[in-house]
């Protein structure tokens, strides 16, 4: 039986999606002896011609696709074997796709998004060992999601003038010194901290310094 820590561990090191794109998601389609592999998220559909954006859509709609679906209800890994090859090869005839495995990236008890291998005609069928796998796999993906990209996205959210503020916070400059030092008042940074502290869902100065030391080490 195949080895997965070198892939657990290649998952807890990337930095950003970019390089769990580029790397991980690529190595983890070799494991799976796939001909292709993605890693999609629901909140990056593509911002394409508006006719193809609704078939993407639809395609990766839970009343249409039986594998999102599966996905959805229970937020497991599945096979196009498990849900009836007949109905899946009605769904996507496409000789790349004939066998499709895929498994859930989960969030705050939501699915979010998932990562997804296929196998031409010609291949073997995914089979239980695969899902058992994939589902191993997803646990570190949907840690690794609720960690490195949940925080870059917190993180993103915040303006030059927030994370001007932030970086003083960070040199352990008081609210009082914060302010004279950026021309602003002291109830400025005040009301400044509290609106970022909400959009980094934190309580404390140090949970926001934390959190945006681990957004820096990630980058």
């Amino acid at each position: 039986m195949a080895n997965l820590q070198p892939l657990f561990e290649a998952i807890s090191t990337a930095k950003n999606e970019r390089e769990l794109r580029s790397q991980v998601i690529p190595n983890l389609g070799k494991y799976f002896t796939a001909t292709r592999s993605g890693l999609f998220f629901f909140d990056q559909l593509p911002m394409v011609d508006p006719k193809l954006q609704k078939v993407f859509e639809t395609a990766l709609s839970a009343d249409y696709n039986p594998v999102v679906r599966y996905l959805v209800d229970r937020h497991s890994p599945v096979h196009d074997e498990a849900i009836s090859p007949k109905t899946w090869k009605l769904i996507c005839p496409r000789p790349d796709h004939w066998h499709v495995l895929a498994g859930p990236l989960v969030n705050r008890g939501k699915l979010i998004g998932g990562v997804g291998f296929t196998r031409t005609q010609d291949m073997e069928a995914f089979d239980t060992q695969n899902l058992i796998d994939l589902s191993a796999i997803c646990l570190h993906l949907s840690t690794w999601v609720a960690t490195v990209r949940s925080t870059s996205l917190q993180s993103d959210r915040l303006t030059d003038r927030e994370l001007e503020i932030a970086t003083l916070v960070a040199q352990g400059l008081t609210n009082a010194e914060i302010g004279a030092k950026l021309w602003i008042t002291e109830n400025s940074v005040k009301q400044a901290l509290k609106r970022m502290f909400r959009k980094l869902e934190v309580s404390s100065r140090a949970e926001m310094v934390a959190m945006l030391k681990a957004v820096e080490v990630a980058s």
